[in-house]
């Protein structure tokens, strides 16, 4: 296995999650303009919690990029929880529409986070 193709497919995917994060996020933020907005707390921990969480897969990506071990364990964590979640929503049949591509994102960019980094 070729560890620079998957270093650097991890370094992709690992950007786009983040990007995915931030336009949740906008959407988060556009809704809370434009809606009543039921339990605000809520709410922002929702927002704070997504802003953490696509600045931790953004860096996760810079340390794939400059070949350092730090980014692989958040990657990998990240994206298993993301399976986690993505099969309980599958089960429950929580926008199917949603959580398969969102399924195959976390399964490539976990793959890709397990044989991208060489000791």
């Amino acid at each position: 296995m070729n560890t620079d193709f998957f270093r650097r497919s991890a370094v992709l995917l690992l950007r786009v999650e983040a990007a995915v994060i931030l336009a949740l996020l906008l959407f988060l933020i556009y809704a809370t303009f434009t809606s009543d907005v039921t339990y605000p707390l809520a709410l922002v921990g929702e927002i704070l919690f997504g802003i953490v969480g696509a600045t931790g897969l953004y860096f996760a990506s810079v340390g794939f990029r400059d070949g350092k071990s730090y980014g692989r364990a958040p990657a990998v964590l990240a994206n298993g929880i993301a399976l986690g979640v993505a099969y309980y929503m599958i089960q429950g049949g929580d926008v199917v529409l949603l959580t398969y591509p969102l399924t195959l994102l976390a399964l490539a960019t976990l793959i890709s986070a397990l044989f991208g980094y060489k000791e």
